[in-house]
């Protein structure tokens, strides 16, 4: 016994000094690697061949340090401030339009202007090709250099010449720049069965106080149960998270918990208002883009039982940063603490490895934890939500693809037809109800099959290399009768494409088509008709015994 208290004593005394020499040791690497960071550049300064930029050096070697933790540790010098505010509030001094570059022209032009914004309101219209920003030629330029031209102060007035390619006419409009805020609700309303749908595309300043003036809106006009989309959601501000999670459960609970190495990144983030319905069916629509503050709130949701989650699995972002001041005005954007949703999960799906330059590693579901929601239903960590009802969207066909990418020569294809469109029709039917005709897809349909467009049908590119494979292992001579019959029926057929692929390709020129009468909520609204997942999740809204057996045990 004497024996045992000794050892015990001397392991007491000595793992203190043991953990002291790990400080001391971190803290010598750290002097010392610093001090051979900064030796190296002095050296290289004084001695390097050629002259050296101090920012795009020095700035490289910051960006390979944080390259090495995680893509969401991000340093932005002095001129790059502007972008983390934006991404954070969500406001720019702008003109208020997506711009694009137009591959046939080498121009960029505008692409979609949002509704009540300037460039709206002055007359600029989707597809007019930027000319010149206040006398500076826009030839040559590419969209970043134009985009950083549209920007500006507050209050400055420029002129933006461009030509409409419906008429050749050459256009000069005086806009004044005002801030812009980016719509966080581009689209709500009631459905025809008094179902409401609400689409968040992002958690920016404010956006709780949009959401909670647009149920309040739609529950006055009578409605019976609610859609919340947010598909697509890359998230944000996670008080405006926790806050629209308040609208639907009671005050006092808290919704998420925040954990880091320092005390002054734990924080616990409850409830702290009265709510304004507990009772309505809510149906949360996600996918694989709903990430961050999304996730916090369709899990906490979930855990709570308060709604049910439908589409398919999400991102899994459970990291939380913060901004933190740098010398020089500079801001850098550090992950500093994990959340932990109302069940205690942490839905983090990739765990950084800092070592050996930094990688990647995806948390296995068979390595995952399970937890319990409020009412004691399973909910696991690790890798996301998982959706109480997994549902997935039509795929876009690669034909479509090719034909709707901006960037590739054969997207103009479907531009220049929507430009004609657009310049044949000053009218269209109301959002909801404007498709295209048989006829309208055919003219379509025509002019892609008199012009070059080609694309990799993806079956041929996987025969070519089962071919391949075979010769290699001797089965292809037995096999050619085989392949070649294959290879016949796989053969590329444009019109057989266009033809196949009619509905998903109506769609996309659909929806490019009323965004250019009815902005972005008329191209969701247009949408709508389409959309698998939120006519399952009106479906279930409608099914009261099914609804409720979901959020059961």
């Amino acid at each position: 016994m004497m024996r045992k208290s000794i050892i015990l004593l001397l392991l007491a005394v000595i793992t203190p000094g043991i953990y002291a020499q790990k400080d001391d040791t971190h803290d010598f690497n750290v002097a010392k690697n610093l001090d051979v960071f900064n030796s190296i550049y002095k050296y290289l300064d004084m001695m390097y061949v050629d002259t050296l930029d101090a920012d795009e050096v020095i700035g490289n070697g910051i960006n390979g340090m944080l390259r090495s933790l995680d893509p969401y540790t991000v340093y932005y010098p002095e001129d790059k401030v502007k972008e983390l505010n934006t991404m954070i509030t969500g406001k720019y001094a702008g003109i208020g339009s997506l711009i694009r570059y137009n591959n046939q022209l080498k121009r960029v032009i505008i692409d979609e202007p949002y509704e009540n914004m300037p460039a709206a309101e002055a007359g600029v219209r989707k597809g007019d090709i930027i000319l010149s920003i206040d006398g500076e030629s826009m030839e040559d330029k590419d969209v970043s250099y134009v985009s950083e031209h549209l920007r500006g102060d507050p209050g400055t007035t420029f002129a933006l010449k461009v030509r409409r390619p419906s008429s050749g006419n050459e256009m000069t409009f005086k806009i004044t720049r005002k801030a812009i805020q980016l719509p966080s609700v581009p689209y709500y309303g009631l459905q025809p069965d008094s179902i409401g749908l609400l689409n968040l595309n992002s958690f920016t300043e404010g956006c709780a106080k949009e959401v909670r003036n647009a149920f309040i809106d739609m529950k006055n006009q009578g409605m019976r149960a609610f859609v919340l989309d947010l598909r697509g959601n890359g998230g944000g501000s996670l008080s405006e998270a926790v806050n629209i999670v308040n609208m639907f459960v009671p005050k006092g609970l808290t919704i998420v918990r925040t954990v880091g190495k320092l005390s002054r990144a734990n924080h616990e983030y409850t409830t702290t208002m009265e709510p304004i319905d507990t009772v309505m069916p809510i149906v949360v629509l996600v996918n694989g883009e709903t990430a961050s503050a999304s996730e916090i709130t369709s899990g906490s949701l979930q855990d709570l039982d308060r709604a049910v989650i439908l589409g398919t699995r999400t991102y899994g972002k459970g990291l939380v940063q913060m901004p933190v001041e740098m010398p020089y005005n500079g801001n850098l954007k550090l992950t500093t603490s994990k959340y932990y949703i109302p069940s205690g999960r942490c839905i983090q799906a990739l765990n950084y490895k800092h070592s050996k330059g930094g990688y990647t590693e995806h948390v296995a579901d068979s390595l995952t934890s399970v937890f319990h929601t409020a009412g004691g239903r399973e909910v696991r960590d690790g890798g996301g939500i998982m959706p109480d009802i997994e549902l997935q969207p039509d795929s876009m066909p690669n034909i479509a693809y090719y034909l709707s990418s901006a960037g590739r020569d054969s997207s103009e294809l479907m531009l220049n037809y929507e430009l004609d469109y657009i310049q044949a029709h000053p009218q269209i039917a109301p959002a909801r109800d404007f498709q295209l005709t048989d006829s309208d897809y055919d003219a379509f349909k025509q002019r892609v099959l008199a012009s070059n467009f080609t694309y990799d049908p993806e079956t041929e590119k996987l025969l070519k290399n089962l071919v391949k494979l075979a010769k290699f292992e001797g089965y292809y001579d037995d096999a050619k009768e085989e392949f070649d019959n294959l290879e016949h029926k796989l053969r590329h057929d444009l019109a057989r494409d266009l033809d196949f692929n009619k509905r998903q390709i109506k769609m996309i020129l659909e929806s490019d088509i009323v965004a250019a009468y009815h902005f972005q909520a008329g191209a969701i609204e247009n949408s709508l008709r389409h959309d698998k997942q939120f006519k399952r999740a009106s479906e279930l809204l409608h099914n009261p015994q099914e609804y409720n057996k979901i959020l059961k045990k």
